[in-house]
């Protein structure tokens, strides 16, 4: 070797990675053209892994640690390169720097919202976001798997995809809960929890751990949370005719604040005046209107649908007019509980009790009536 092809291949003879970023997976150590030298110093930090490469092919691993090559320990290398016990000379492999530590405060969120069906709301779009974490667990399927042969990888490559994996699964977790939206709140830890476990296994086949998963929130669209909005001010309110006591008396005082010059100004007030002394006539007597007046809504609500034809009738009616059949539905006990049930119901709507109708003997099988202590073909007990 001449001596410009000398100094063209140096010997490599610290080898090292100090991580000055914050997002970066795998470094490359340069190592390109030039050759490590047989007894070079391997420093590997706390959080790293160095992995040595030979032709493509994975060899040696090495964890935190100060470590000094030979063949004693670098077997696989040594084996792959068919090195005699005692080799002294440098030699050419790619070295690869995996960071160990744990990636936080990674993102996710709904870029589409989550169609769902809730038991208030009906059919709604759920929207969410929240952080989440992972490491890399297992350097070596992390190499062979996602990074190839690229000089350097950071997170920001992995990124869409897990973002795309967590928002899939947690779709499904949501849909599965069956928790009323305006629930979810309340379930967040909950949620978080399971939907960590249900990421596990999906990004350990990329040689990663998800370490934590958290919702930070999950809202409802604009309208309905608006809706939402109005019924709680109707709540707030309480008594309407109150309320409207309450708004006529503050329009008397804002007219007898607002003082009119002149003749219009005088037919004005008096125009205002009877205007408002209507309403506050109204308003003080709606009470008793609204007593004395029968309210389409609760007479609405006195009438029930026949079962058999659907036709309107009173919910207290015997019979429907339009079919002639029979609407009275037979209630009988519950046999656990004893809540009143449909005769024919096969489970109880408030415990849950499967509604036997009879006894099968453990002996011979015949069948006996509910209520039997002992069986009437063979008298086993029952």
């Amino acid at each position: 070797m001449g001596l410009f092809g000398f100094f063209k291949s140096q010997f490599i003879e610290v080898i090292e990675w100090t991580d000055s970023s914050t997002n970066t997976l795998v470094y490359r150590f340069p190592v390109q053209g030039n050759e490590i030298k047989m007894g070079a110093e391997l420093t590997v930090r706390e959080s790293q892994v160095a992995i040595f490469v030979n032709e493509g092919e994975i060899a040696d691993v090495f964890g935190p640690g100060r470590h000094l090559l030979w063949t004693q320990n670098m077997p696989i290398l040594t084996k792959l390169k068919s090195w005699k016990h005692g080799f002294n000379s440098p030699f050419k492999a790619e070295v690869y720097f995996v960071n160990t530590k744990q990636f936080i405060n990674q993102k996710w969120g709904t870029s589409n919202p989550i169609m769902m069906r809730d038991s208030d709301f009906g059919i709604i779009r759920l929207r969410g976001y929240g952080i989440y974490s992972y490491r890399v667990s297992e350097p070596t399927v992390f190499l062979r798997e996602l990074f190839g042969t690229n000089a350097s990888y950071d997170t920001s490559n992995i990124e869409e995809q897990l973002k795309k994996m967590i928002l899939s699964g947690l779709t499904d977790l949501f849909a599965e809960s069956k928790i009323p939206a305006l629930d979810l709140a309340m379930h967040y830890d909950e949620l978080s929890t399971l939907g960590k476990e249900k990421m596990e296994e999906r990004f350990s086949k990329f040689g990663f751990a998800i370490t934590s998963l958290y919702i930070e929130n999950l809202s409802l669209p604009a309208e309905v949370e608006q809706a939402m909005d109005k019924r709680t001010s109707m709540g707030v309110i309480g008594d309407l005719g109150q309320y409207q006591q309450f708004q006529a008396a503050e329009a008397l005082r804002e007219a007898a604040r607002n003082e009119g010059g002149g003749l219009a100004g005088a037919g004005a007030g008096l125009g205002a005046g009877a205007a408002l002394g209507g309403m506050m006539t109204n308003a003080f007597t709606g009470n008793n209107q609204q007593a004395n007046t029968p309210n389409p809504t609760n007479a609405q609500s006195d009438k029930i649908n026949c079962p058999h034809c659907n036709e309107l009738i009173l919910a207290d009616a015997k019979f429907c007019k339009e079919c002639g059949k029979s609407v009275q539905t037979k209630k009988v006990p519950c046999i656990n509980c004893q809540a009143e049930i449909n005769k024919d119901a096969k489970f109880c709507g408030e415990c849950g009790t499967k509604q036997e109708t009879e006894k099968t003997c453990g002996k011979c099988g015949h069948k006996n009536a509910l209520h039997a202590k002992f069986c009437g073909d063979c008298g086993e007990s029952l």
